[in-house]
């Protein structure tokens, strides 16, 4: 072979050998970021840190802060996923469509490893009258859906004193979902015990609202329940039945305890990802689901009224920042039990 060949296959040879070296680094990824905890809460009342707390803030401050941020493709506007060492959060946004897409965004993303990761729904919601009061936190075993099945305007019933809601067994495989009950009955028994505060005017409120009723008079406290999820925020005596009905006959394993907006849809998503298992819900009671004595539509939500987040609502009297303190205490103490 000439001196020319042997230089053309010398070349061909390195330039087989670039090749190999720039596909191999091409084809190589970093290795996902380990998530143990993955707190999503659907508020933050306006900065993540330093003023007014929503949903977000004490946890915030507590595990992420400090961290490095990362834009999620499909996130709610000015939304990011929050990362410090194994510890994640994320704001999902209000309501059921909001919490579906978020959280599939943020565990489709492959930069992150949830495969073992507990998954924490947290904030605030209604409280069921009868049974929570303002300031109670509620250790979620168990979501149902408000919407599915059929709802109906008491002004077009041949009753309109039973609850207008009608059980439709088509939906029963994505209407409820049961939590893991061995993880909920060893995390309750973690937190039943912890020490809640409530205001004087917040006691104030619950008394006179409800003619004083020896369920409002109790201090605040841990307690085990069922979720209801509706897309609206609803609030009455024929709601209340409904939930508390829907409770019942997809057979959660405690009573309705709390609505909110959002815990359905997210827990859809873990399901189907395989993570049901390792969801937690915790709720802060930061209003009723009936209306206090004198209160009406009208006056509660009507062009006057104010945001549930500012302290002085007519319907939160003024423990919203009580209870999303009160929500920490029992989310911390879980993340000290599974983390």
């Amino acid at each position: 072979m000439g001196r020319k060949h042997i230089k053309i296959a010398y070349i061909l040879v390195l330039s087989v050998l670039f090749l190999a070296v720039m596909l191999a680094g091409c084809g190589k990824k970093d290795k996902p970021h380990k998530i143990s905890i993955l707190i999503l809460p659907n508020f933050e009342v306006k900065e993540m840190s330093g003023d007014y707390p929503g949903e977000a803030q004490y946890y915030y401050d507590a595990y992420v802060k400090g961290g490095e941020e990362y834009d999620i493709k499909g996130s709610p506007e000015g939304s990011k996923l929050y990362v410090k060492d194994d510890m994640a959060l994320y704001v999902i946004g209000t309501g059921k469509a909001n919490a579906a897409a978020s959280t599939a965004a943020v565990l489709l993303d492959d930069r992150f490893d949830f495969s073992e990761a507990y998954v924490i729904l947290t904030g605030c919601g209604g409280g069921a009258a009868g049974n929570t009061i303002m300031g109670d936190v509620v250790l979620g075993t168990a979501v149902a859906d408000y919407e599915l099945g059929h709802h109906a305007d008491p002004r077009d019933m041949e009753n309109p004193d039973r609850e207008t809601w009608f059980y439709d067994d088509d939906y029963d495989s994505s209407s409820h979902k049961i939590l893991d009950q061995q993880l909920m009955s060893k995390l309750y028994d973690e937190v039943k015990d912890v020490k809640l505060q409530t205001t004087e005017h917040t006691r104030r409120f619950l008394e006179k609202g409800y003619d004083g009723a020896e369920w409002v008079l109790r201090e605040p406290k841990v307690i085990r329940g069922t979720v209801v999820t509706g897309d609206n925020y609803w609030k009455g005596e024929y709601d209340d039945r409904n939930a508390k009905l829907i409770a019942r006959t997809y057979k959660c394993p405690d009573p309705f305890a709390m609505t909110e907006m959002e815990d359905m849809a997210a827990a859809t998503v873990l399901d189907r990802m395989g993570m049901l298992d390792r969801t937690i819900i915790i709720r802060a009671c930061v209003n009723m689901d009936t209306f206090e004595k004198g209160m009406t539509p009208e006056k509660l939500w009507g062009d006057d009224s104010m945001d549930l987040a500012e302290g002085e609502s007519e319907e939160v009297a003024d423990i919203f920042e009580t209870a999303m303190e009160n929500n920490y205490k029992v989310g911390s103490k879980i993340i000290e039990a599974v983390r």
